[in-house]
């Protein structure tokens, strides 16, 4: 691995439990498993689509029309 790779891996790992804590943290005191699972589900698809759309992997509104046959 290169050097700081190993570090910006534990940096991130831990980004990710601080993230996941605050979301269960934030979940009503009621809330099951499977309302965490389903919110950091939903969080994790935004971040995916996010760094998609920073990556330029996007398409133009027309286009989108034009692939769900809006067009």
């Amino acid at each position: 691995m290169p050097p700081g790779r190993e570090e910006n891996m534990q940096m991130s790992e831990t980004d990710t439990k601080k993230k996941i804590r605050e979301v269960v943290d934030q979940l009503p005191d009621d809330a099951t498993i499977e309302d965490a699972i389903e919110r950091l589900y939903f969080l994790a698809k935004i971040e995916k689509g996010i760094r998609e759309a920073d990556a330029g992997l996007t398409v133009s509104h027309d286009e989108a029309k034009k692939r769900l046959g809006g067009e």
